[in-house]
């Protein structure tokens, strides 16, 4: 029972409310919940994405106990910048922070008041996790940050934006670029700063809940195989054991 595309497609499809999960994605749900009666995160959107993220550590043989979904079960990591910070799903084992998810989305019409806070967001927790763990506050393995963003595909977010005038010229790249282009353009950057170690970046809309990957090392099938890899790297050191 692997992971596949279709998951994803059901996944973001129960986002939108477009349909109800899978029988098999319930049995997960039940499982990681740890308890909870089927209560992921409180019956948030993205309850089915955290249930599809949730089945690679449950088929790689990690106990539900070590798989974090709900804030009952304690979803806070801490910082350097601050205490702590909740994540959206936490995966710890053997004092290892096996994996940490940010999940998120943008969507109509507040395109433009929230795209900053988005991005300041996502930002602010990377960095203040990574300086935590220069600091030591994170034994075992260093720790792997996954981000899986939503973008809804609607005008607004594919019309071209004009950036403020400002006190110093913008670079050139952003100039005549829309929304979902600049996202497009801060995935990357984040990965190719190491910030994450992966992110899934998607356009999707109620309308057409389809998942439409518009860079490719940002997809899905590379999204998976990031997963998969810190999956085979840890068992190769003997997780979860």
């Amino acid at each position: 029972m692997t992971v596949d595309r279709q998951d994803l497609e059901d996944a973001v499809a129960a986002y939108w409310g477009a349909k109800e999960l899978q029988r098999e994605q319930s049995a997960i749900r039940a499982a990681v919940g740890a308890g909870t009666a089927g209560s992921v995160r409180g019956g948030k959107h993205f309850d089915a994405i955290t249930i599809l993220l949730s089945k690679f550590f449950l088929e790689a043989g990690y106990p539900p106990e070590s798989i974090r979904v709900t804030k009952s079960q304690g979803l806070e990591l801490p910082g350097y910048f601050r205490p702590q910070k909740q994540w959206d799903l936490v995966v710890v084992h053997k004092d290892t922070l096996v994996a940490a998810f940010e999940l998120k989305a943008l969507g109509a019409p507040s395109f433009g008041n929230n795209y900053n806070n988005r991005v300041e967001e996502a930002l602010g927790s990377a960095v203040d996790l990574r300086h935590a763990d220069i600091n030591g506050l994170y034994p075992g393995e260093a720790p792997w940050l996954g981000y899986f963003f939503i973008m809804e595909d609607d005008a607004a977010s594919r019309r071209p934006i004009v950036p403020a005038r400002g006190a110093l010229p913008v670079d050139d790249l952003w100039r005549g670029m829309s929304y979902q282009e600049r996202f497009g353009v801060f995935c990357q950057r984040v990965v190719s700063e190491r910030l994450y170690d992966a992110a899934c970046y998607i356009t999707s809309s109620a309308a057409d809940p389809r998942p439409y990957e518009p860079v490719d090392k940002l997809d899905w099938r590379h999204f998976s195989a990031a997963i998969n890899a810190r999956l085979t790297y840890l068992r190769d050191l003997g997780f979860p054991g």
